[in-house]
């Protein structure tokens, strides 16, 4: 199983990268991949806006791709697509993750890939008392639907069109619901509000 993390957003709300800010001594994605990579055998990390910064705080390691996303703008589903390019033949799927949402626990990362595996169902969703949120997981035979999937509605289109292809995987992890977008967010979280813009 390969990943997928994005971040190649512009954080226009948070008016800082979002990748870049930290909780504690390390940084939103320093965290994720770390803990990501527990779980899966290769990471894929997408840039965008603020490429270069971020690009330079992805950790050293063989196992993480990091690709660009030159049409960032048009939203999460184009990094989708230009990360799903890169994932291996033999992969089996793609777990996808945001970098604005940081506290998603290790454990999480690995309970939705294994909840892929039980049910035997394409698409597996992290789910924290009854509210779905992320990772999300994609398996490869839905790879084709998601690169001809409208880019102004998003990978959701997926999960709407046929319900019985989902498995929510119920997880005791608030994080999978906590999307850090604005400096209220953050501080609604216990976090310190973002630095001025590097």
């Amino acid at each position: 199983m390969e990943a997928i993390l994005l971040a190649a957003g512009e954080s226009r709300r948070m008016g800082y990268p979002k990748p870049l800010l930290r909780l504690e001594a390390r940084t939103f994605i320093e965290i994720l991949v770390a803990a990501m990579l527990q779980s899966v055998t290769r990471l894929i990390v997408v840039v965008g806006a603020h490429a270069d910064a971020v690009r330079g705080a992805i950790p050293d390691d063989p196992r993480i791709a990091v690709v660009e996303n030159p049409g960032y703008l048009r939203g999460q589903l184009s990094s989708i697509k230009a990360a799903l390019v890169q994932v291996r033949p033999d992969a089996a799927g793609a777990l996808i993750h945001l970098a604005d949402h940081p506290m998603v626990r290790a454990e999480t990362f690995a309970a939705v890939i294994d909840g892929y595996r039980r049910t035997g169902k394409p698409i597996a969703i992290a789910r924290y008392r009854g509210r779905r949120g992320h990772p999300v997981l994609f398996a490869r035979e839905l790879f084709g639907e998601l690169a001809a999937a409208p880019e102004d509605q998003g990978a959701r289109v997926l999960v709407a069109a046929n319900p019985a292809r989902v498995a929510y995987v119920d997880v005791d992890d608030p994080g999978v619901l906590t999307d850090l977008d604005t400096p209220e967010d953050l501080e609604r979280a216990g976090l310190a509000r973002p630095p001025r813009q590097p």
